[in-house]
């Protein structure tokens, strides 16, 4: 009898424990639950002139406090899906995050020969870039969840090749990541560059060559800027897009998703971040 009693003690011990851990993890899911449904978008129209852009905007809703600011430009495709995401990941980060839309007027690229149609008067004006970026940062420094102290952007491909432009033509910010962008630009000028750079470059790129990325250095070591240069082996053009390799085998272009160079060059971001937003 007492055996029996020591047996059914133990057993309710085990229910107790089991449920006990069925409601931490449901704690927990609930938890992550939360965090997910805490990110916010929006979109949010603007202007400059007469061109007419559509801004996403993503925050977490949770917190009403103030947060360092990340502007995003999307590959030469457009704003698409894949710079939304960036946006939303870099909210779940704490940020608050907008997706420029930079080409506007709803103009989005399917095709290659269209895409360098629209990428190519911003390679060949910079300053327009700069324009369409300052209407952007104008509309989310309006943000009440802003903090306009802190601001970076980052971009993908066209736009990491932008925001260098960017931020060598003066843009106050505090920081710029590019992702396997262009190089070769703006030419670096020291009472104009401000912001810390950090570039994330895929070896393997055979859009950027390797004079290239020796010129950028070069450059930039001559002004005494303050810049990261990472690269990643066998890392093709447009490495961080999980679509990328796809999209090379359906236009035979040589760029390939790197799962590697993807999750260490954003590792790499978050790290300069926390840098530059002390």
């Amino acid at each position: 009898m007492v055996k029996q009693l020591n047996t059914m003690k133990f057993i309710n011990i085990l229910s107790i424990s089991a449920l006990s851990l069925f409601a931490c993890n449901q704690t927990a899911k609930k938890t992550e639950e939360a965090v997910k449904i805490g990110v916010k978008n929006e979109n949010i129209a603007y202007s400059l002139d007469t061109i007419k852009m559509n801004g996403y905007i993503a925050y977490d809703s949770v917190s009403q406090a103030k947060r360092p600011v990340v502007l995003v430009i999307h590959e030469w495709w457009g704003q698409n899906n894949y710079v939304k995401d960036r946006a939303n990941q870099l909210a779940e980060l704490g940020y608050l995050a907008m997706a420029v839309d930079l080409y506007g007027n709803g103009d989005m690229a399917d095709n290659p020969e269209q895409a360098g149609q629209m990428a190519g008067p911003f390679y060949q004006n910079p300053q327009m870039a700069k324009n369409r970026f300052d209407a952007a940062l104008a509309l989310i420094k309006s943000n009440p969840l802003a903090d306009t102290n802190k601001i970076a952007a980052i971009g993908y491909c066209f736009g990491g090749g932008m925001i260098l432009n960017i931020a060598r033509l003066g843009e106050n910010l505090k920081g710029v990541v590019s992702f396997h962008g262009s190089l070769v630009g703006v030419p670096a000028n020291k009472e104009l560059l401000k912001a810390n750079v950090l570039v994330c470059h895929g070896e393997a790129d055979q859009f950027v060559k390797a004079e290239e990325v020796a010129k950028f250095r070069r450059d930039m070591d001559s002004i005494g800027a303050i810049y990261t240069f990472k690269s990643y082996p066998n890392a093709t053009h447009a490495f961080s897009n999980p679509d990328a390799t796809e999209v090379g085998k359906k236009f035979s272009m040589p760029i390939a998703y790197n799962a590697q160079a993807d999750t260490a060059s954003w590792n790499e971001m978050k790290v300069f971040f926390g840098t530059i937003f002390k």
